[in-house]
């Protein structure tokens, strides 16, 4: 017995492909969260001692590395990352007149081995 499986190519956006609300936002509110759970644990801290270093409750050092990202804005993820000494930069550019729509794209730098 043969089952058909669907697939459907991703458009680069999980969130865009689920059709959640506010897809870009969430894409780089993932983004920087994820890069910042990662230099957590490259750091070896706790997250009682993550939280010291960002100024958070344990229970929400908790929450941002588990992806719960409803209450933290792109700002304060941003300030976070500079609290772990990483420089942010934010550029703009001219879209290709080959593209119909604008993109968002964060891009992180290699974090630390």
């Amino acid at each position: 017995m043969s089952t058909d499986i669907k697939v459907t190519p991703s458009s680069g956006n999980v969130f865009a492909d689920l059709n959640l609300p506010n897809p870009e936002e969430r894409l780089v509110k993932a983004t920087i969260a994820l890069s910042i759970g990662e230099l957590i644990e490259k750091r070896g801290l706790t997250q009682e001692g993550a939280g010291a270093v960002l100024g958070l409750p344990q229970s929400s050092v908790s929450n941002l590395v588990r992806g719960k990202l409803e209450k933290f804005t792109i700002d304060r993820l941003l300030r976070y990352m500079r609290k772990l000494d990483y420089d942010v930069t934010i550029s703009f550019k001219p879209k290709p007149k080959s593209r119909n729509e604008a993109t968002i794209h964060v891009k992180g730098a290699p974090l630390p081995a």
